[in-house]
């Protein structure tokens, strides 16, 4: 039997449609195999999904007049009754359309399916060397470790436990977390008041939903800071001012003279000019809070990584009830994981219980089973450990080979986190031209100015340059591609 492209001549029944006669084709043959394969009560279904899946996906186009009941029952080798009962169900769905006397036919309602789905996910951009910041090395996740993790914890989890969760996290996880805060951090964390996110991205997401139902319509953000945050909280109905930033932090009055009440702060290494917010500029974002009765929402991205000293302390723990800490394993671990954290003061915190109630009904529990079991046993002070190392490493190959190839380049920042800030010599400016020249040879940059509004006119080339993700040789040989492909300005 074959569906063919000939018209039909029996008017209305059939004009301008295809009609189904001859022999065997491919797809009857493939029903054929399923329905030989299946159990004889499932043969029913099992024909009924290869209908519907054929139609579905356009090799059964609408118009297509399908073989009688008789025919195909004879051609499969299954009892008409069975075909009858597929035919009835698809025309019950839409799929087919039938009339008497005239045969059954594939129905109009159906569009065909994309072959596959697109993954939109954001990836790396392809470059013959890629120093865009942000990323982690994910090669170094804790495969082994994880992998233990996960069918220890399966194995004991008990069945309740795969329940819909406390919408705050799972107890021991929060327990986990609030130790390992207080001990890294220096926060004041309370798992009562801690709650379980999809990263820092839905943190803020609530946050932004609270502010915005107590009259707030503007937050604060840093200038340079993450284009990233005006978009997270544009989606929560808030538009974000943005506060310029000095050596220091915030500068002296911007969130006052701004008019806001919240503002976004990351003032344990600021991104991303990599500053650290200095105990003046602390103390006097936190009387600021005070005295508007507003709240700083402290986003610790990547506190954790500090190479010349003991890491900075987060700002939430001089004031827990004005600002609301929020973290996540996506700097430390991968990003894939969509597990962080969020500290609230308690003013907001059974509010955004609530609103992550509704939102989601709270995380998967089996990974914050894992995670839970990965930082009490010590797991994941092992990896940081291990990043660290790596990480302080791949920046002082960084620092290195700009030292060679661009010579007089002054970095600036702490040294801390995933990237540095490269204030290249002037003789490489202007900046347009350098950054054409470099995708042009395969190089991905990042500069200054995409992450502010200040555009300084002296012509100079300021670069955000990520490190963490490539490998020390990498790294040589990206700068050393970026020096060829620029030139001597």
């Amino acid at each position: 039997m074959t569906v063919s492209g000939t018209t039909s001549s029996d008017g209305a029944a059939g004009r301008g449609h295809a009609t189904a006669a001859g022999s065997r084709t491919a797809w009857t043959e493939a029903w054929d195999v399923l329905l030989a394969s299946a159990p004889a009560r499932r043969r029913g279904r099992v024909l009924q999904s290869a209908l519907r899946e054929a139609v579905r996906s356009g090799r059964l186009a609408a118009g297509t007049r399908l073989p009688s009941s008789r025919e195909l029952a004879a051609d499969l080798g299954v009892s008409r009754g069975l075909v009858t009962d597929a035919y009835e169900q698809l025309t019950a769905e839409g799929y087919l359309r039938s009339g008497h006397g005239s045969g059954t036919w594939v129905g109009d309602a159906v569009r065909a399916a994309a072959p596959a789905a697109r993954d939109r996910a954001p990836h790396p951009p392809g470059a013959r060397a890629d120093f865009v910041p942000g990323a982690p090395d994910l090669s170094l996740f804790p495969r082994a470790a994880w992998g233990a993790a996960h069918r220890a914890v399966l194995a004991r989890l008990p069945h309740r436990a795969l329940g819909y969760p406390d919408p705050r996290g799972l107890p021991e996880l929060r327990t986990a977390l609030a130790a390992l805060l207080t001990r890294r951090r220096g926060v004041v964390a309370d798992p009562e008041r801690l709650l379980v996110c999809s990263g820092v991205a839905q943190a803020m997401t609530l946050l932004g939903f609270a502010l915005h139902r107590r009259g707030a319509r503007t937050v604060g953000v840093e200038d340079p800071g993450s284009p990233e945050n005006v978009a997270v909280l544009g989606s929560a109905g808030l538009r974000s001012v943005p506060l310029p930033v000095d050596s220091e932090g915030l500068v002296p009055g911007a969130a006052a003279r701004a008019g806001v009440r919240a503002v976004v702060t990351t003032p344990a290494h600021q991104y991303p000019s990599g500053i650290a917010y200095s105990a003046a500029r602390r103390t006097e974002l936190l009387d600021w809070a005070r005295s508007v009765d507003g709240f700083v929402l402290e986003d610790d991205y990547d506190g954790d990584f500090r190479y010349d000293r003991a890491p900075v302390g987060a700002l939430q723990g001089l004031d827990p009830e004005r600002v609301a800490y929020m973290g996540s394993v996506s700097k430390s671990m991968a990003p894939g994981l969509r597990i962080g954290w969020l500290l609230a003061p308690e003013e907001l915190t059974e509010e955004l219980v609530e609103r992550k109630r509704t939102m989601d009904l709270g995380n998967p529990v089996l990974e914050q089973a894992l995670l839970a079991d990965f930082v009490e046993q010590g797991g994941y002070d092992r990896h940081l450990r291990r990043c660290r190392l790596a990480y302080q490493r791949r920046r002082d190959t960084l620092i290195a080979a700009l030292d060679e190839h661009f010579p007089g380049t002054e970095v600036s920042g702490i040294a801390a986190g995933l990237h540095i800030i490269a204030l290249l010599p002037g003789r490489y400016g202007p900046e347009a031209r350098f950054l054409e020249r470099a995708a042009a040879a395969g190089v991905a940059l990042r500069s200054l100015a995409y992450h502010g509004t200040a555009r300084p006119d002296d012509g100079r080339v300021r670069l955000v340059m990520g490190y963490a993700h490539q490998s020390p040789s990498d790294i040589t040989r990206g700068v050393r591609l970026l020096a060829e492909a620029v030139g001597r300005g």
